[in-house]
């Protein structure tokens, strides 16, 4: 079973419009975060999102503009210390933050709490886990409250690092929650032919999608063209090693949206056509021994 083609609205630069074609064309997901589109996505993705009542919206907590840091710190939510690095995970801050993006989007079903890795924020890593324990805790309470449907993490190197790992975080939700109906409910992390450990992990029936499959979460692939340098190690060997006929993009796209254990996977495409290049190639998945074989021998390169 191949993942889910959605919306990915990190560094689109017309998120409207790149939104009204990708649900057009039956985007299930749309992927935001405050900081993106210079901290204008929220708004330009609102009245799309009132044009399509049953899309899953899901945005993120953690970073801000310099505007987002002003706003933040007048209203006394964000310490000094926090405005200077960008990113907060400060209880108050994450509601504060929350409450900002639902009254932009008008609905939230998922909020990431997005690279709580990063910079560690100087902090050991049990420090590391209390604040995402927080975090974790104040988003509870717009899930009990109905206001939102539940929430996750976004990383980017979390995982890879050993700074969590699926088992700690369900740990946390459970903490946050007082008991075990938690509602930790997903989980976004890189998944490409550059960062593969993922794939290969999966492949091996292991590794954090598969952990946190079988714990129920949705799992998000991010970043599956790795910022567009894919691109250019796709040549026309991998390409035909993937499948023959594909381009470059729609190629590695295939080889994330393949990967067992992922439920979604995430593209920028702002146009029809790309988006249509790359939902045929998604059609047809790979089978796990042929998205081996590719693994193999680009690891062997």
């Amino acid at each position: 079973m191949t993942a889910a083609l959605s919306l990915g609205t990190y560094r689109v630069r017309a998120v409207g419009q790149a939104a009204r074609t990708a649900l057009a064309a039956g985007s299930p997901w749309v992927d935001t975060a405050p900081n993106y589109g210079r901290g204008r996505a929220h708004e330009e993705l609102r009245p799309v999102l009132g044009e399509y009542p049953t899309v899953r919206v899901a945005t993120k907590t953690g970073f801000f503009t310099e505007e987002q840091g002003r706003m933040a710190l007048a209203e006394g939510v964000l310490p000094r210390i926090g405005e200077a690095s960008g990113h907060s995970l400060e209880q108050n801050f994450v509601r504060w933050q929350t409450e900002h993006s639902l009254a932009a989007l008008g609905r939230v079903d998922l909020v990431f709490v997005h690279n709580p890795e990063h910079r560690r924020h100087g902090l050991d890593r049990a420090t590391l886990h209390r604040r995402v324990r927080e975090a974790f805790t104040a988003l509870e309470e717009f899930v009990q409250a109905g206001r939102i449907g539940g929430y996750g993490v976004a990383t980017w190197s979390g995982l890879a690092s050993g700074a969590f790992s699926v088992p700690e975080l369900l740990a946390l939700a459970r903490q946050a929650a007082g008991s075990a109906e938690h509602h930790l409910t997903g989980l976004q992390m890189p998944v490409s032919l550059i960062m593969d450990a993922p794939i290969t992990q999966a492949l091996n029936a292991g590794g954090p999608l598969v952990q946190a499959k079988d714990a129920g979460l949705i799992t998000f692939g991010s970043a599956p063209l790795h910022g567009g340098e894919l691109l250019d190690v796709m040549t026309p060997e991998v390409v035909n090693l993937l499948r023959p006929g594909l381009s470059a993009a729609a190629a590695a796209l295939l080889a994330a949206g393949s990967c067992p254990g992922l439920d979604v996977v995430l593209t920028s495409a702002s146009t029809r056509e790309h988006w249509d290049d790359v939902a045929k190639a998604l059609a047809a998945p790979l089978t796990a021994q042929e998205l081996r074989r590719v693994t193999d021998e680009l690891a062997s390169e």
